[in-house]
């Protein structure tokens, strides 16, 4: 006799075998786990009701263009929180590297008087150090000392921004703007790749994409990736497995210093100026886009694509906002509230689970 194969339930039968009690709970579980994108979509199709160009091919490539330009510095600060962690210093970080990039391809150097345009590759491998040495300090701090990450890294931002501050008035600059960057660097950067329409896509989106997978292959394929979401899970239980656990702290707080320094080497070009307020919040948009995009604060929980969904949201909001004419102002509280809100369902998750 052949063995009798039972047939597995749907998910829609499991349903209607529950109580009317059992049920209503778990659409209210559903509803409020998925709440921040239930918000977001009501919104986005109330700004396109209002203004329908919101969602022209034109508007679409932008915001495509928009979230990669933002995506580095968010898989760095994500990286961060999946180790139960943050880093409010990203944001200085991006400028400081903006700001060197910037440096060392001036036509016009009045930071380095004299100095030629360098070559490209010197330029990166410069923003690289730079965030590998700060993202070093941060790890270490933490790692060694057991500090807070919130007081380590608000200690960095202050040091990032007097070092930033001190750079601008370097030679005969006087923390003026600095631009009048090389065309080739431009080009290297914002140059088209391919045209929707009449809308280009610059090059950086293709950066972006491969800093992407090769970020998705370190967390996911790698014995680094398995021992972050281990550490981030249970420093201490990880400890006992074997992991090196400051080692890990130290490598993922300096894979983020090398994102957010490839960020600011993409603004820099992108926005075709650098001065003291570059990369003013831009941790507070990345930890945003993070809690969207389902990278928990308990630690442990969090992908790659989850960071590029919480992006994507976040520029269409913004997007949209700006279509609507809304006070830039009204910017700021919209960020707020949308972390205070993807935060808070984030930890009843955790407490549901527990």
């Amino acid at each position: 006799m052949s063995d009798l194969k039972v047939k597995k339930p749907s998910k829609i039968e499991e349903m209607k075998a529950m109580s009317k009690k059992d049920r209503n709970r778990a659409i209210g579980d559903l509803l409020m786990n998925n709440a921040m994108f239930i918000i977001i979509g009501i919104a986005v199709i109330f700004i396109w009701i209002q203004e329908p160009k919101f969602l022209s091919m034109a508007s679409i490539v932008n915001i495509v263009n928009l979230t990669m330009a933002k995506l580095p510095i968010a898989l760095g600060v994500g990286g961060c929180i999946i180790l139960a962690g943050t880093d409010i210093s990203a944001g200085r970080q991006v400028g400081l590297a903006a700001a060197i990039a910037a440096g060392l391809q001036l036509t016009t150097n009045k930071l380095f008087p004299g100095l030629q345009v360098m070559p490209i590759p010197v330029a990166i491998a410069a923003v690289l150090v730079v965030g590998c040495i700060i993202g070093f300090v941060n790890g270490f701090c933490m790692a060694r000392f057991k500090l807070h990450p919130f007081i380590v890294t608000l200690s960095t931002q202050l040091i990032v921004y007097g070092c930033l501050l001190m750079f601008m008035q370097l030679g005969t600059n006087s923390g003026q703007t600095l631009s009048g960057m090389s065309e080739a660097y431009r080009e290297f950067v914002t140059g088209t790749l391919f045209k929707v329409g009449k809308t280009a896509v610059p090059n950086y989106v293709l950066y972006s994409a491969i800093i992407a997978v090769v970020v998705w292959t370190i967390w996911n394929k790698t014995t680094f990736g398995k021992n972050m979401y281990a550490v981030g899970s249970n420093e201490e239980a990880a400890n006992v497995s074997g992991v090196n656990v400051e080692k890990t702290i130290i490598m993922v707080f300096m894979m983020a210093g090398m994102l957010y320094a490839l960020t600011g080497f993409f603004d820099a070009a992108r926005i075709a100026s650098v001065n003291a307020t570059t990369g003013l919040n831009y941790e507070a948009d990345a930890i945003a886009a993070c809690v969207i995009g389902g990278i928990s604060f308990v630690g442990g929980i969090g992908k790659v694509s989850g960071a590029i969904i919480g992006v994507l949201l976040l520029q269409v909001i913004f997007v949209g906002l700006n279509f609507l004419s809304v006070d830039p102002n009204l910017l700021y509280i919209v960020k707020g509230l949308i972390i205070l809100v993807a935060c808070s369902i984030d930890m009843r998750k955790y407490l549901v689970r527990k």
